[in-house]
């Protein structure tokens, strides 16, 4: 029993040893928020589609690198194993097995059990694992295996209960949970010799590495088999497994063990060093419940947890050092130390050793590099400059803020670049003995000498010097170089040594100094390689990394060409900090640092990007094929698939329609939207910093608009041709009662005309008329003037005959001459008659008004009113009245008083007024 607590003892202190190497591979965690499925994940495996497909209780899981599918079987049951074989994705559920294909972007179950009636009404089955042995697929339940040779099912039912089976070679193993493992032959089973440890044991695998296999139990830990029974794993992390409880296992290339545990997460062995690794919550997984894990065509890991699933590239030349406590804070330089890393941090520096952090006394504060020089760890820091050796640190100065150590490339001496200016060192084993660069007591970032008596200095806002020194660094004279060269922008210079030559990268621009032209150029070499970079920092003569639009290279120079070497955005995305991109060179690898911790990169690092790319476009959840249409104004979602997940993902760009710029796309998804109708095509080109290659391209079409299809046009001159056939009819219409209000207008017009005619003709026939009265009146009238003249006459035979009957004595004489005289001046009655009736139509208005103004008027008065109108003298009234003179005068006085006339008026002219 001691001997046994001495040895677990022994095992846990190597264990603790392991455990130092704290480097770990990249892990990229998705959770249930990512794939929208349910917590565990029973199996995993890649397709032939190098899709990663997994059992995820109730759904079968799909994942390419751009989107995540999931789908359910038939009978909604859980999905608890899966295998794949050609472009077939075999499951096994609660009393169902078949398999999956896939068909126009989307996946497709064909039941193999259907109809077959496997399974008795009592069985409660489910299938936990399928795998092909001896050329057959085997379907196996706590208590069935099923065998299917692609045409019928055999069934064999065990007598116990079963954990797992397993085919290593031409042997077939079933694991019982009772006892133990069993041997099967045919339809034989027996226990193998030397066996009996595993029963009462649950085995989850059975592996074989280098012609010997492993047995991994649950919570015994792991056995070889030898050839007179089993032996306990001789390996110090054995004794760690078994209280880890072992879910899976499996060995992968490279000479490594994967482990994966039922409460410690992962554990990775390296089989050639003995060394291990051990990825849990604790550093960056997610939970330590490992259910699955299975290999992609890189090597590298992808691990079925109790909730949510994990990518762990294994395989790859990067390493990662976490640091998930937040006591180191962020880190700004990191080094390589005997038993561990040395880290400046903005808390301080730390030694990191046998997986322990300890903050060097004294050093609290931000910390800002680290040199390796003469074999001492040269640190700078805000409060001075520190030198760690032999895990001891000293302070060699209290200058504040070594920003940088560079070594000029002409001799020994190095440069430190701090907060108030430049520090020389010119005996590199006596770094506590430094020189101060006078005449530069500035914030100064970057210090470089390619030249005796010359340095270079990048002042940390802005400006780069040129400074001129002695033999013994004083300084002669400061030039303002920039200012010079009259470049405005000269914000954060950085200077970059390349093959003992000296760049300025000023704006994204290279420059170099003409001494000649005493002024900076612009580096033709330089800038046709390297466009848009940000930050460069160098790792040796021939190697070093740019920052190129968010995107690490490194670099690798051979001659005047640059080999490029994409280092993946996803392992320090956010977590670079801005212009303190740090590296340490140590041996045949290179270390720099992030935000959280720091990454390990091999210095022959060669990414050779994958250049086969798969398209997949989908418009409303539908796959659209090249060539196809997709609707107007409907998002297009194109997936471009490279099938590579780790370090060799390509970094891809894409070009639409011939245009100039190149767009990246983001985690594998271009999305369209607004596209005008017609053909169009997207280009897809990798990019490796330098170049663009054209790798894939996809064409598609978008429709008119509905509102131009075929249908629509044709409804459009159906309506068209029914507005104009109804404008047609309406205008005819329209013009048929234009016609008709013309000829009614015409016709009216006419009727105004006639009437007009009528009118005038009525008009001039009254003028006619009028005329003809107005000569018919100045007839009676001349007719009345002759009536007068002849009452005249009649008046003046009278006066006559008066004259005779005076003169004449002679009786019959006087006869006989009065005959005579009335003979001669006679007039008729007809003629008087005639008088007076035409005296009254010529004067019948007035007479009619002066009878309705004075009715008391007599015809006598109204006859003497018009003689007296016609201005006679009373002496030509009188015969006309057949009355004297007096009579005429006195019947004129009594008319005066009838009209209320007084003396003073005229008679005559009053009858004219009216």
């Amino acid at each position: 029993m001691k001997s046994i607590l001495f040895k677990s003892v022994i095992f846990f202190f190597i264990a603790l040893q392991l455990q130092a190497q704290e480097l770990l591979p990249f892990v990229e965690n998705y959770s249930k928020s990512d794939y929208q499925g349910d917590n565990q994940i029973w199996n995993v495996a890649q397709g032939n589609d190098n899709a990663m497909y997994f059992a995820n209780n109730h759904y079968l899981l799909r994942y390419d690198g751009v989107k995540w599918e999931k789908y359910t079987l038939p009978n909604k049951t859980i999905i608890r194993s899966i295998l794949i074989e050609g472009d077939k994705i075999y499951s096994g559920s609660y009393k169902e097995f078949g398999y999956w294909y896939r068909k126009d972007g989307t996946m497709h179950y064909v039941s193999i059990t259907k109809n077959l009636r496997l399974f008795d009404e009592k069985d409660n089955e489910e299938i936990w694992k399928i795998f092909r042995f001896n050329g057959a697929l085997y379907f196996q339940s706590f208590n069935d295996v099923f065998i299917y040779n692609g045409k019928t099912i055999k069934k064999i039912k065990f007598p116990f209960l079963i954990s797992y089976c397993f085919g290593v070679g031409k042997d077939l193993y079933v694991a019982s949970v009772r006892d133990g493992i069993y041997k099967m032959n045919g339809k034989h089973i027996a226990n193998p010799k030397g066996w009996n440890i595993l029963k009462n044991t649950v085995v989850h695998a059975i592996e074989k590495y280098q012609n010997q296999t492993y047995i991994f139990t649950q919570k015994k830990g792991v056995f070889i088999v030898e050839k007179n029974g089993l032996k306990s794993w001789d390996h110090p992390i054995n004794e760690v497994l078994k209280s880890a409880t072992i879910n899976v296992a499996k060995f992968v290339k490279n000479e490594k063990l994967i482990i994966g545990t039922g409460n410690r997460g992962i554990f990775i062995l390296d089989l050639k060093s003995n060394s291990f690794k051990n990825i849990e919550r604790d550093n960056v997984l997610m939970n330590n419940s490992v259910l699955s894990i299975g290999l992609d065509k890189e090597n590298d890991l992808w691990v079925g947890l109790d909730n949510g699933i994990a990518h762990v590239e294994v395989n790859s030349p990067i390493s990662f050092f976490y640091d998930n406590s937040g006591l180191l804070g962020s880190v700004y330089a990191v080094a390589s130390i005997n038993k561990g890393y040395l880290i400046a941090s903005n808390h301080g520096i730390f030694e990191y050793s046998a997986g322990k952090f300890n903050m060097m006394p004294n050093t609290q504060g931000q910390g800002w590099n680290i040199s390796l020089i003469d074999g001492k760890y040269i640190i700078g820091h805000n409060d001075g400059t520190f030198s760690y050796e032999n895990n001891t640190l000293t302070k060699i100065n209290g200058v504040s803020g070594g920003w940088n150590m560079s070594k000029s490339s002409i001799n020994d001496t190095y440069f430190q670049s701090t907060y108030s200016g430049i520090l020389v060192y010119d005996d590199p084993s006596n770094m506590s003995h430094y020189k101060i660069i006078k005449d530069l007591a500035k914030p100064i970032k970057y210090v470089a000498q390619n030249k005796k008596n010359e340095i270079w200095a990048a002042d940390n806002y802005r400006g780069l010097y040129r400074v001129s020194l002695d033999d013994n660094y004083n300084t002669l004279k400061v030039e303002n170089v920039t200012q010079q060269s009259k470049i405005q922008n000269d914000f954060g210079i950085k200077i970059f040594e390349f093959r003992k030559e000296i760049l300025f990268l000023i704006n994204n621009t290279w420059f170099t100094y003409n001494a000649i032209a005493a002024k900076l150029e612009e580096n033709e070499l330089f800038n046709t390689s390297f466009k848009n970079v940000t930050d460069v920092v160098s790792i040796d003569e021939d190697h070093f990394m740019v920052l190129q639009n968010g995107i690490l290279y490194h670099i690798y120079a051979q001659g005047n060409k640059f080999v490029w070497n994409i280092i993946q955005e996803k392992y320090y995305k956010g977590k670079l900090i801005n212009e303190n991109l740090r590296i340490f060179k140590k041996d045949n690898y290179y270390l720099f640092n992030l935000d959280d911790g720091f990454v390990s990169l091999k210095l022959e690092y060669e990414n050779k990007q994958n250049s086969e790319v798969k398209i997949e476009a989908f418009s409303n959840d539908a796959l659209v094929p090249s060539e196809e249409k997709v609707k107007f104004n409907t998002e297009l979602k194109i997936n471009v698939i490279s099938g590579i997940y780790g370090a060799s993902r390509p970094n891809l760009f894409y070009k639409l329609d011939k245009e100039k710029e190149f767009i990246p796309i983001s985690e594998g998804l271009i999305v369209l939207n607004n596209l005008s109708s017609g053909y169009h095509t997207v280009e897809i080109f990798k990019h490796d910093g330098a170049t663009y290659d054209k790798v894939s391209s996809y064409k598609f079409k978008v429709s008119k608009p509905w509102y131009f299809s075929f249908w629509m046009i044709l409804l459009y001159l159906f309506v068209v041709g029914t507005v104009l056939f109804f404008y047609y009819k309406w205008n005819k219409l329209r013009y048929m009662q234009k016609l008709k209000l013309q000829g009614e207008e015409l016709k009216h017009q006419r009727e105004i005309l006639e009437m007009e005619l009528k009118k005038e003709n009525e008009l001039n026939i009254q003028e006619y008329e009028k005329h003809i009265l107005e000569l018919e009146l100045q007839a009676k009238s001349s007719e009345v003037a002759g009536k007068s003249l002849s009452i005249a006459k009649q008046t003046e035979m009278i006066d006559k005959i008066q004259g005779i009957l005076e003169t004449e004595k002679d009786f019959g004489k006087l006869k006989n001459e009065i005959r005579k005289a009335i003979k001669i001046n006679e007039v008729n009655k007809h003629e008087w008659e005639t008088f007076e009736t035409n005296l009254n139509q010529i004067h019948n208005e007035f007479i009619i008004n002066l009878s309705k103004k004075y009715p008391q008027l007599t015809p006598k008065d109204i006859k003497l009113c018009i003689y007296l109108k016609m201005n006679l003298s009373s002496k030509e009234i009188a015969p006309m009245m057949n009355i004297s003179f007096r009579g005429v005068e006195l019947h004129r006085y009594r008319l005066r008083k009838k009209l209320n006339l007084t003396q003073d008026e005229n008679l005559s002219k009053f009858l004219l007024s009216l």
